[in-house]
């Protein structure tokens, strides 16, 4: 069964305060199979890392147990170590006596409860070990190609980044212009920078990159396959005007007698038909809205288009092309009302999910009149009032009448860190924007007013907490710390009705405009069980990227290849965004230096004698890694049909053995001996007699197979 190497670890303080780790490694002593024990002040160091090494040379050890801290912190760091002295790197497990056991049994005086679970945990790790088989780690090719999904700025940095490493990127935006949120900021905080001076740029190198291929107007359909080996699916939409003959002379937009609401603007404006989102768009090319265009074209009941001139005289149950006007106004002839969706293809090893974040209605927001009221405006309108390209050349205006507002009122957290109407979490930048927001009001409009109610003030970032002082000091804005109940029309003005929580008194402010901070919500493109189902990204509560792990993996998901960037994974501002853009990036980069790349190998395995074809396996497995497998006869007839399992896919959660009614599933690494053997050492005294095999327990219960 092998000789194994048990090591207990006393983590500094972390485990030796509750749990005596020489009475763990002299309880490990005596058990069947452990050759050698020791415990050491911290094991991850080098010197630790170097006793477990001379110790498998010195004492001739083919397995080792540590226990320690949890394996997903330093289980690859043992790995190596074992590796390094030649015992099989998946033959090293690990008892979590930290997280498991220490930091949740403290001790209570000289009584140390948590030793005798740390025995039994250490038990277990050695059944595991004792009865584990040699694995060998899967090796799978890579297609050096990355799909960058999201074109705003955590897109498009990662894109760059990727690209100018000497790699090809698919970058896919699903609106008609690089840029995203951040290309409706006017200026950013804290150095109030423009933000399309620093955007702009980025947009337009990305175009121009020979390695780029920029799909705008384009969305991810779906992405199969597994790590190194994706294919995505993507939608090119129909913009019914062509790029290589467009001019963006203007004409049409002239010519065009529809306008609708300015989506870029958040509706503070109009737009035509026939647009582009904004003038530093990239590309700069003009695209139709057809649910808006007098030219859309129905189809009868009969099954025939309804056109122009097979229009005159039909019934009035039909809508009849009338317009055209912008495509006889186009000079270079570039408007083509019958181009069609194209569906491409695009096999890639690496995906960067970066879809961004919105701005959605809540029930808070309708309290205060969002949505009712023109003058309650959510930051991003409010934003785009500011901005020198928006609706009003940057001198702010109200909706309501066009009138320069006086006084402008800021509500904190509306939607946010409130579970009941809202969401638990904070955004993260609504302190911070609205402070800038209201120094660049009070700049452009003198004299003016303004009034800030929050519960608290959160601005962790560089210059951040100097940038509220100077807002609350030079610019005079007053900062009320209470909850705002509601806000009603009073003739042409705002009452917002609130508590100083300090002071305990109510609070009426008559206002001329009122801007909500409304919480940040992951796109709805990403929303992975819908949209993205296929890239089996998994998701938290609030539709947010799941990452690995909060502090050692941010910037990976657990399904392998795909990695989350910017406000796509939780709310964050523009340095944080693309931290984790260039982040994401280099974990791509890292995979594409590999000529292959290595997959860990406690994967499903099936048992084909005992397959029934009954596929349960493949319903519960939420990487689709099941496939179906058909077996034939030399004369190539089909003789059964059974399942198997992609080991690039699977991740080894398990669910298939659970599933699998006939047995036929094992994962490697965990089989049903090893469980078996792991069960009975927790339940037994691991101090008092050996294990017993499963063998000897079948036979002492009278069991048959």
């Amino acid at each position: 069964m092998g000789r194994i190497g048990v090591f207990v670890c006393h983590c500094g303080e972390n485990i030796a305060r509750s749990v005596d780790v020489k009475a763990v490694a002299r309880s490990a002593a005596k058990l069947q199979g452990v050759a050698f024990t020791a415990d050491y002040p911290f094991l991850c160091s080098a010197p630790g890392q170097r006793i477990i090494q001379e110790a498998i040379q010195t004492h001739r050890l083919d397995r080792v147990v540590v226990s320690a801290c949890s394996p997903q912190l330093h289980g690859a760091t043992f790995r190596r170590a074992c590796a390094g002295a030649g015992v099989n790197p998946f033959q090293c497990e690990m008892a979590n006596i930290r997280e498991q056991c220490s930091w949740v049994h403290p001790r209570q005086g000289e009584v140390a409860p948590a030793t005798p679970k740390a025995c039994r945990l250490v038990a277990s790790a050695v059944e595991r070990a004792r009865h584990g088989r040699p694995l060998q780690a899967t090796r799978v090719a890579v297609t050096k190609r990355a799909l960058v999904i999201g074109g705003g700025v955590a897109g498009v940095r990662a894109a760059l980044d990727i690209a100018n490493a000497g790699h090809e990127v698919t970058l896919v935006e699903r609106e008609p212009s690089l840029g995203g949120n951040m290309a409706r900021l006017s200026e950013t905080f804290p150095s109030l920078d423009c933000s399309q001076c620093i955007l702009t740029p980025l947009m337009v190198e990305a175009s121009l990159h020979p390695r780029i291929e920029l799909l705008t107007y384009s969305e991810v359909e779906d992405v199969r396959g597994f790590v190194g080996n994706f294919t995505a699916r993507i939608r090119r939409k129909a913009r019914f005007v062509d790029p290589a003959r467009c001019t963006a002379c203007d004409d049409c937009v002239t010519a065009c007698p529809v306008s609708v609401p300015n989506s870029f603007d958040r509706g503070t404006s109009w737009r035509k038909a026939i647009y582009i989102p904004f003038p530093q768009a990239v590309p700069s090319t003009y695209t139709i809205d057809m649910g808006a265009c007098l030219n859309s074209t129905f189809e009868s009941p009969r099954g025939d288009r309804v056109g122009e001139t097979q229009g005159e005289g039909v019934g009035r149950d039909y809508r009849i092309l009338a317009c055209e006007r912008c495509r006889r106004a186009c000079e270079p002839d570039a408007i083509d009302y019958d181009a069609a969706d194209e569906i491409v293809e695009r096999p890639v090893g690496a995906v960067v999910y970066a879809t961004g974040y919105e701005l959605p209605e809540n029930t808070e927001a309708a309290e205060f009149g969002y949505g009712e009221d023109p003058d309650v405006v959510d930051g991003l309108e409010f934003e785009r009032l500011l901005a020198a390209t928006g609706p009003t050349a940057g001198k702010p205006r109200r909706p309501s009448d066009g009138k320069v507002p006086e006084h402008v009122v800021f509500i904190q957290c509306v939607g946010s860190r409130d579970p009941h109407r809202g969401v638990p979490y904070c955004s993260r930048v609504c302190c911070m924007y609205s402070a800038k927001q209201a120094l660049l009001y009070r700049h452009k409009v003198p004299g003016s007013r303004v009034t800030v109610f929050y519960i608290d003030i959160r601005a962790a970032g560089k210059g951040y907490e100097e940038f509220i002082h100077r807002v609350m000091a030079e610019e005079h804005v007053l900062y009320v710390r209470g909850r705002v109940g509601r806000v009603a029309r009073d003739h042409d003005k705002l009452r917002v009705f609130a508590v100083d929580s300090l002071s305990g008194e109510r609070v009426i402010v008559d206002a001329d405009m009122v801007v909500l901070a409304m919480a940040m919500s992951p796109a709805a493109s990403s929303d992975a069980p819908g949209r993205f189902g296929e890239l089996r990204v998994p998701v938290d509560a609030h539709g947010f990227a799941q990452e690995a792990h909060p502090k050692l993996r941010p910037a990976e998901t657990l399904t392998a290849g795909i990695f989350p960037a910017g406000a796509a994974q939780s709310p964050k501002d523009i340095p944080d965004t693309v931290n984790q853009a260039s982040a994401a990036a280099a974990k791509v980069l890292g995979m594409f230096s590999q000529a292959e790349l290595e997959r860990e190998p406690m994967t499903a395995r099936v048992h084909e004698g005992r397959c029934v074809a009954c596929f349960d396996c493949a319903r519960v497995c939420p990487y689709q890694a099941v496939e179906r497998q058909e077996h034939r006869d030399r004369q190539g007839r089909l003789t059964r049909i059974t399942a198997a399992v992609n080991p690039a896919i699977c991740e080894g959660c398990g669910a298939c053995v659970a599933a699998c009614r006939p047995g036929a599933m094992e994962l490697a690494g965990s089989t049903d001996e090893q469980i078996f053997h792991q069960l009975t050492a927790l339940a037994a005294d691991p101090v008092a007699a050996p294990i017993p095999s499963r063998q000897d327990a079948v036979a002492e219960e009278g069991l048959t197979g």
